[in-house]
Formats: structure tokens, C-alpha cells, sequence
């Protein structure tokens, strides 16, 4: 996408405490699907192309930068929250003289692309656009108070309109485009003569009509796009909408949702076709689902690649892992990073496996931990088999080759190979390498002792 109008600045006001929020926590650094509600605002920002985002933070200090460093941005530090004029004005000795600014809040996070590139345009026209959202309670928005040819006049607060002022339904989101320089001039005529005592932005919306610039209006098209952050319901209202449009963006495409209202998506998820999904599944991270894939019930997969026609049973949990086709995972398994299944695999219930790379048609089926492990094709381990790849102090790996065959509550004390063919005897503790197509195992010899009595309570 090319810059709608060049050069353009954007202004992201990301200062405030947010009382309601009832948080040490800075407002815009509370998660929405899993990134910091700032993040959304900074993303769809970014698909414009400007040439700078400098985003005003105030509370919380350096938590607010520290926290999204790996983004490209200016960082601006209103030291005394004074309004949004004076935020913005914070920002304006750091921008250019000529171009556009727009006008964005941290804790608006579903503000669309569309709509911003929309707002550009028209600002085109006189240099001044306005996004605005007609609701029917528009209880504590700033009211658009229009002339009677219908052209914007002024924006009055909720605390300082009058009672026929507060029956306007059409209200202000804030957010705005405007030039760099006609901004530069009004901020600085701001006064902080009203109820609040606040340099109020708006209060440049007058300045702009008495000048005779027409301010242009854009409409949102849903309350929820402009919808701000003050409270942890609010949070979660937005969160579940913003979930319901990832499920319907993924229904599109063809995936199966068992129940859409009982789906989370916390970064992308890339899928094949004929793809199910259960109820109660959290994906996070970058995940990919090949054709076919089917995922259980109440199952958190993150940063994980699972190919065509595996299916992954109810609550388990997949990390970091690459699972490969016609695998079957599950229920109640924990995969963890690093672990590469090739192909027909089946790991099975209460199995954890931790980088551990498992070939074809091998098997781990029950109640068994597999850590630094490399296992051959068609290896058959028993359930309670667990490798002991860790001695106090480092990691150390077992290798089994193929068709091995470990019995049931074997430990294998690595670093240690099984080769290729082994069988290892159920309830073995092995210590050396188990040599390729025999039996290897280590007991104690069972005893029976004859007249033996078992003690009583005295």
C-alpha cells in the first residue's frame, strides 16, 4: 500500500494512567488476543506507510517503550498529563514542518486501515478531516455541534455541553488528520479555560472553522472500530469481538468451528483445507495447519507447524513443535520445543516429549516422558518409560534406532543408545548401550519368603 499523502506523520497518545483499569499496569500495555492493546494501534498504523510513528507515553515511565522496543518508533514522554493538546503538542517539535499528522489513541486497538486510508483522503480536501461515530447513547463523547448548513462548528465536551448540546447523537472519536502546519499553530493557541482544566485537541476544530477551513467528516462504520479501553469489561467486550472476526475470517476460508463464540486467536494462524477446530482452542504465536488437520477440545497450540491429516486429541498442548502428516496426538499430551514428529506417528495420552525427534510409525503411547531424544522408525515405547536426560548439571541425549521396542517403566539414563532392533526388557534401568536385535534388561531377582507375616498395628 503506497502513502495516501506524503510526507505523513502519525501520532499514536498513549500516556495515560487508565484509572478504571485498576492496574499498575499501563492501560495500553493490557493484552488484546495476546499483544498490548498499543501494538494493534501501531500495526494498522504501520500499513500506511508513514514516515515516522511517534507515540506519547506518560505513565508507567519506560515500561510502555521497554515493552514494545522491537517495534520502529519515536518515543515522546509527556512528563505531566495535561490533555490532549498538550500530548500532542509534545510530539510536534519532533515532526516535520510540512506534510500530514494523524491523530490515533493507544487504547482504540480496532481501528481499521480502510477507514484511516479513507480519513486521508478527505483530508486532502482542506487539510482537516475528522472521524466521527453516531450512537444511540452517546453519554460522555464529545458532541459534533454542526451550523445550519450542516458544516461542523465546534465539539463540545460531555462536562461542558448544554442540555440540548447533549441530545446530539453523532460524537467525536478523536481521531484526526490534519496539516502539520496548520496543527503546529492551533495547538499552540490551546487554553485550558474549562472544566477539566485541560488543553483540550478539539478545541482546534473552532479555531480551524473561524479561519474559515472546512473540517471534513468521515463516519466510522461500527461503534466497536473507534471503541477506546477504560475498564476490564470494556477490554473484554473487545476481545470477543475481535475473536468472533477471526472466526469469520476463518469460516471463509473454509475452516470448520465446531462453536465460534468458543475460539481464541492470539497471532496468525495459516490453514489448509477441511480444517477442524474444536471449542475451547487458544492458538498463539505463528501457527500452520495442513489439510485436513483436525484439533480437539480445550487444546493451546502455539508456534507450531502440524501437517495435512493429522488430528490432535482433546487438551494437549503443542509448543514449538513440528508435527508431520497422518500423526495422531493426544488427548491430554504435552509436546514441547524442539520435538519434530516425521509421519505416523502416535503419541498418546499423558506423554510428554521435549526436543525429541521421532521418526516414522513410531509410537509412544502412554504415560511415558521423551526428552533429547532421537528415535528411529517404528519404535514401539512402553508406557511410564521416561529418558533421564538430565543430571543436575546438563543435558544429555538417548538414541534409539529402528524397530527398538522399549518395555514398559524402563529408564534410560542417557547419554545412552538403543540400537537398532533392541528389546529392552519391562522395569530395565539401562546404563550402556543395548545392542541391536537382542534382549537387554537389568532386575533384581524377585524373591518369595516363605512364613513371612505382615506387621499389625499395636
Amino acid at each position: 500500500m503506497t502513502p495516501v499523502q506524503a510526507p505523513l506523520s502519525v501520532v499514536i497518545l498513549a500516556a495515560g494512567k487508565g484509572t478504571r483499569m485498576r492496574s499498575v499496569l499501563p492501560k495500553v500495555l493490557h493484552p488484546l488476543a495476546g499483544i498490548p492493546l498499543l501494538q494493534h494501534v501501531v500495526e494498522t498504523a504501520s500499513q500506511l506507510q508513514p514516515n515516522a510513528i511517534q507515540v506519547v507515553y506518560g505513565y508507567g515511565g519506560e515500561q510502555v517503550p521497554r515493552q514494545l522496543s522491537e517495534l520502529e518508533l519515536s518515543w515522546v514522554l509527556q512528563t505531566e498529563q495535561l490533555g490532549t493538546g498538550h500530548a500532542v503538542g509534545q510530539a510536534l517539535a519532533e515532526m516535520e514542518m510540512e506534510g500530514t499528522v494523524l491523530v490515533l489513541y493507544g487504547d482504540v486497538p480496532l481501528i481499521k486501515t480502510k477507514t484511516l486510508t479513507t480519513l486521508l483522503e478527505q483530508s486532502r480536501t482542506s487539510g482537516f478531516s475528522l472521524l466521527t461515530v453516531t450512537l444511540q447513547n452517546p453519554a460522555g463523547y464529545g458532541r459534533i455541534i454542526r451550523d445550519g448548513k450542516g458544516r461542523v462548528a465546534r465539539i463540545v465536551e460531555q462536562k461542558d455541553a448544554t442540555a440540548e448540546e447533549l441530545e446530539v447523537n453523532e460524537v467525536n472519536t478523536g481521531i484526526l488528520a490534519v496539516t502539520t502546519q496548520q496543527l503546529r499553530a492551533w495547538v499552540d493557541a490551546l487554553e485550558s479555560d474549562n472544566a477539566q482544566g485541560e488543553f483540550y485537541l478539539t478545541d482546534i476544530v473552532e479555531m480551524a472553522v473561524r479561519e474559515g477551513v472546512e473540517v471534513v467528516t468521515v463516519s466510522a462504520s461500527t461503534r466497536e472500530e473507534v471503541q477506546g479501553v477504560n475498564d476490564r469489561l470494556q477490554l473484554a467486550q473487545l476481545e470477543r469481538l475481535y475473536q468472533q472476526q477471526q472466526a469469520d475470517e476463518l469460516m471463509r476460508r473454509g475452516v470448520t468451528l465446531m462453536d465460534p463464540s468458543r475460539f481464541d486467536l492470539r497471532g496468525s494462524l495459516v490453514t489448509g483445507e477441511d480444517v477442524t477446530i474444536d471449542i475451547n482452542v487458544i492458538f498463539e504465536g505463528e501457527v500452520t495447519l495442513g489439510d485436513g488437520v483436525k484439533i480437539g477440545s480445550n487444546c493451546h497450540i502455539r508456534n507450531a507447524v502440524i501437517e495435512s491429516n493429522t488430528e490432535i486429541l482433546s487438551n494437549t498442548v503443542v509448543d514449538s513443535a513440528e508435527i508431520g502428516p497422518d500423526c495422531r496426538v493426544g488427548p491430554f499430551a504435552r509436546i514441547r520445543p524442539g520435538t519434530q514428529l516425521l509421519r505416523s506417528n502416535h503419541i498418546g495420552n499423558f506423554v510428554e516429549l521435549k526436543n525429541a525427534q521421532v521418526a516414522t510409525g513410531s509410537k509412544v503411547n502412554h504415560l511415558s516422558y521423551v526428552g533429547d531424544s532421537t528415535i528411529g522408525a517404528r519404535v514401539n515405547i512402553g508406557a511410564g518409560v521416561i529418558t533421564c536426560n538430565y543430571d543436575g548439571a546438563n543435558k544429555h541425549r538417548t538414541t534409539i534406532g529402528d524397530d527398538a521396542f522399549i518395555g514398559s517403566d524402563t529408564q534410560l539414563v542417557a547419554p545412552v543408545e538403543v540400537e537398532a532392533g533392541a528389546t529392552i526388557g519391562a522395569g530395565s534401568t539401562i546404563v550402556k548401550t543395548a545392542p541391536a536385535d537382542q534382549l537387554t534388561l537389568s532386575r533384581a531377582r524377585q524373591l518369595s519368603l516363605k512364613g513371612w507375616k505382615r506387621p499389625k498395628k499395636i
